[in-house]
């Protein structure tokens, strides 16, 4: 894996290995880049085939989904069917040995993600949703989770099916909707709560696979900056962010299992 890397990432990873292992509260938040190394293409790649003919607009907004339930639905049904067969990488797996080894040190390790997939915990990591759940979901009118969340099952070829059929909420007959949230709805109160007090407290934030342009999440970091923290940017696309302290260029896969080993080894 060195191998795959410059002499001045590796130094990097040094660098910020020591900076890590000297500090108690630390602040992770992930976005789409982690988990498009297991696979899941970002929200922002080209729709292939029908849903092509979409925009966002059509697909993940509340007026998307009130002009066309079917339509949404069967797109997060899509989705669904082609996460199911996806598995955690490198990179979550070493973000989950960092807070397994937190427990036996003095360090407070919260991650957030604004992934909706579920790799993180695959990995056996404790996770922060700020945007939903694919896994879930809930009436669009009277807000009530729907209890059956898999939304999926088994067909004769023991195939795991996303039957594209609207669902209605037995408490008001409103139609079910994914437990994700769509551009123009606002955050979940807690788990915004729960990133906001972390980027504040911590005294390094790390910024993983995201952009960093997608607000209020990209406030995150300037919320821990203005509070005294280092920044760690970890993207093989860096973003022109001048509040980034040290930054990693390479794939979280490859980078962030030898940050850990460093890490745990200090």
């Amino acid at each position: 894996m060195l191998a795959e890397l410059s002499p001045a990432v590796i130094a990097e990873v040094k660098f910020a290995a020591t900076l890590l292992g000297s500090k108690q509260r630390i602040c992770i938040l992930t976005g789409a880049g982690i988990s498009a190394e297991s696979g899941i293409p970002t929200f922002r790649d080209k729709q292939t085939g029908l849903w092509g003919n979409y925009g966002v607009e059509d697909l993940a907004t509340p007026d998307g989904f009130a002009r066309d339930p079917k339509l949404v639905w069967s797109w997060y049904q899509w989705r669904r069917q082609l996460v199911a067969d996806k598995s955690p990488n490198p990179a979550h797996y070493a973000l989950a040995q960092w807070q397994y080894h937190a427990q036996s040190s003095k360090q407070q390790i919260t991650l957030i993600t604004q992934n909706v997939d579920n790799l993180h915990e695959q990995a056996g990591s404790t996770v922060t949703h700020l945007h939903g759940q694919l896994s879930r979901n809930r009436c669009s009118s009277c807000e009530t989770p729907y209890q059956d969340q898999s939304s999926a099952a088994y067909d004769t070829q023991n195939v795991l099916n996303f039957d594209d059929t609207l669902i209605t909420c037995s408490h008001c007959d409103g139609y079910i909707r994914p437990d994700i949230v769509w551009f123009g709805e606002a955050l979940p109160v807690q788990a915004w709560e729960t990133a906001e007090t972390a980027a504040a407290g911590c005294e390094v934030f790390i910024s993983i696979g995201t952009s960093s342009l997608v607000y209020p999440a990209a406030g995150l970091a300037q919320l821990a900056k203005q509070n005294g923290a280092h920044i760690i940017e970890i993207n093989p696309d860096p973003t022109p962010n001048s509040i980034v302290d040290i930054t990693l260029s390479q794939k979280a896969g490859i980078v962030l299992p030898l940050l850990i080993e460093d890490i745990t080894a200090l």
